[in-house]
């Protein structure tokens, strides 16, 4: 029986937003390529999406790394784009649309087959956090920092569903807490409440990510196929009023508003 060789991993868009490059069973995909800013614009949107989307055919690769290699792991949703879509279209459709390509996204970290894991570092912000929280394993630099920083700007938290996502790793009163007040925290606050597995100083954090991934590559493939998707459907059961697929229209809402008043 001849081994297969990998069919490349596709996206989209061109120049590519995200870096995709496989080693064996693991591949690494890094947001911020080209230096631009550290955000969650339609383009990075819309090349995660695909690459989630090929992973369906895709049973070779059994773990995905989602990192960066801007200064920090994420600023957040692009609230330009957010004005720029508003100001095209005033109904706040064109809006909608950006908003449920995040929910997509989200939807479709939290379904693949691979393991995925975060490895953050610098500051990870808004949708950025919500991003990462969709991971499976989560680990930070020991200086990184995360806010929540919605309420604070006049938006509701709704960005890819990950309210439901948030409270379910991390529990609803330290959640409400910190997106009421939008205070940052640190790495070691992160750790402690859920929202990172482990800290490591930076130089150290691949460490850390290999100390997973060696493992899990020695697992059966399909008992950790089946286990992932156990621990989601748990998950998922306690958010069984789950309204996160009004999260664009909250959004939309919110920033019309804001333009009107």
């Amino acid at each position: 029986m001849t081994e297969c060789t990998p069919s490349p991993v596709r996206t989209r868009t061109a120049p590519k937003a995200i870096r995709a490059e496989q080693d064996g069973p693991v591949l690494h995909v890094r947001l911020n390529p080209w230096g631009q800013d550290d955000t969650l614009d339609t383009a990075v949107l819309d090349d995660l999406v695909a690459l989630l989307d090929d992973l369906h055919e895709r049973p070779d690769v059994r773990i995905l790394t989602l990192s960066s290699l801007g200064p920090d792991f994420c600023l957040g949703a692009d609230r330009d784009e957010y004005r720029e879509a508003l100001a095209d279209d005033p109904s706040g459709a064109g809006l909608r649309r950006i908003a449920d390509k995040a929910h997509r996204l989200c939807q479709a970290l939290e379904n693949t087959h691979a393991v995925t894991i975060a490895r953050l570092h610098g500051r990870v912000i808004g949708a950025g956090l919500a991003l990462a929280a969709f991971c499976d394993l989560r680990a930070g630099a020991d200086d990184s920092r995360f806010r929540m920083p919605e309420v604070g700007i006049g938006l509701p938290p709704a960005w890819g569903g990950a309210m439901g996502r948030l409270v379910s790793e991390a529990g609803a009163s330290r959640i409400r807490e910190l997106m009421l007040t939008c205070d940052a925290f640190d790495a070691d606050t992160a750790q402690r409440i859920g929202l990172l597995h482990r800290t490591a100083p930076l130089d150290r954090l691949d460490k850390v990510i290999d100390s997973w991934t060696r493992p899990l590559v020695r697992r059966s493939p399909e008992a950790l196929v089946l286990t992932k998707r156990m621990l989601a459907g748990f998950a998922r059961a306690d958010r069984t009023a789950d309204v996160s697929l009004l999260d664009a229209h909250l959004l939309s809402a919110a920033l019309r508003g804001h333009a009107g008043g």
